[in-house]
């Protein structure tokens, strides 16, 4: 018997890891298709002035699109995730930031899980132990890795407006210098861009040894990383070992910027392909998990003040009707209610005990 469970479990696990496959294969055609179309074909404004445009017009138009239709979703229950003591009486001590009751509890409340995970620091493992007993324990590494990749992938995207503005602005440079501290030679090391590969490749070999987890991912779970890891892997090529034209980059980038796109001959197929990872990251990521950098504005499991107590909070779902109040209903009854012994809050008149 325990071996047909062994074997299930095992056939489970492969069903689960054929699901890198698909990802694995789409992510090798994203890089052949601008390799053939550049060095084969020769479609260099195509690569490096279309498609980057293509791209960016479907970030744009569907990242607002979904903003939009989040914006207009009714919330017909206040359901923020609580993890510390509700405001109650004077002298409880209120989890202000865990357990918001006001709107500027909220600010802060997203503002620490925007920018510190402050829900991800608190992450915890389950184990089996001897016994057989449940134990709970901190992990603190996958915030570690979260916190490293997110950072490692905003500084390398702001540091890229280099490319993107002239005179390249203060803060950029000064990023820039910040970054590639770690100078030992030539070209300039760029700590972000080596630590977004490494925290990649980290973050995948989760998924694919740690068995729960890879029985829970998906194709579109594994596709954006090989697609970020590729990124990551063809700049960190183009930096460290074939090289790249600067300047001809620029001048594509400030093409595209100012309306007047070119495709300089100097610029290799490493950077289309590139180029054409970059792009397809844009247009795929409203359509993926990914969105929850806008997502998390509207989660009403953190958007919302925990003071359904104090507030009434109305369903917008709820169909208009007459309601029938306490007051209306102790004006029909009074009489019947003194009768009967029930306290009510308004007194008959003198002239009704009369009548």
């Amino acid at each position: 018997m325990g071996g047909k469970t062994h074997e299930a479990s095992i056939s489970r696990a492969g069903q689960r890891l054929k699901s890198v496959g698909p990802a694995f294969t789409a992510a090798v055609a994203l890089i052949l298709i601008p390799w053939l179309g550049v060095g084969g074909l020769g479609l260099r404004y195509v690569f490096g002035v279309v498609i980057p445009y293509a791209g960016l017009m479907v970030f744009i138009i569907a990242f607002v699109y979904r903003l939009v239709k989040w914006s207009w979703a009714p919330v017909p229950f206040k359901i923020p995730t609580t993890a510390g003591q509700q405001k109650s009486l004077a002298w409880i001590m209120q989890s202000k930031l865990d357990n918001p009751f006001t709107r500027g509890q909220v600010i802060g409340r997203m503002i620490l899980e925007v920018f510190l995970f402050r829900s991800l620091f608190r992450n915890s493992a389950m184990k089996m132990r001897q016994g057989p007993k449940l134990s709970y324990a901190s992990a603190k590494w996958l915030w570690i890795f979260a916190i490293a990749f997110h950072y490692a992938f905003l500084i390398t995207v702001f540091r890229h407006l280099r490319f993107f503005i002239d005179p390249v602005p203060v803060p950029v440079r000064l990023v820039e210098r910040l970054d590639g501290w770690l100078q030992i030679g030539l070209p300039q090391i760029m700590v972000s861009g080596l630590l977004l590969l490494t925290v990649g490749m980290l973050l995948l070999a989760r998924r694919l040894l740690i068995p729960k987890l890879r029985y829970i991912s998906l194709a579109n779970d594994y596709f954006p990383l090989f697609l970020i890891i590729a990124i990551a892997s063809t700049g960190a090529l183009m930096r460290y070992v074939t090289g790249i034209d600067t300047t001809s980059v620029k001048e594509l980038a400030m093409g595209l910027v100012t309306f007047r796109p070119v495709a300089p001959e100097k610029l290799q197929y490493h950077f289309f392909i590139h180029i054409f990872l970059v792009s397809t990251l844009l247009a795929y990521l409203p359509f993926s998990k990914l969105m929850h950098m806008g997502g998390i504005f509207f989660s009403p499991t953190r958007n919302l003040a925990n003071n359904s107590r104090a507030v009434r909070h109305v369903n917008p779902w709820n169909a208009p009707a007459e309601y029938h109040t306490y007051e209306a209903y102790e004006e029909e009854f009074r009489e019947k209610m003194i009768k009967a012994g029930i306290p009510v809050e308004k007194q008959p008149s003198a002239s009704t005990k009369e009548e």
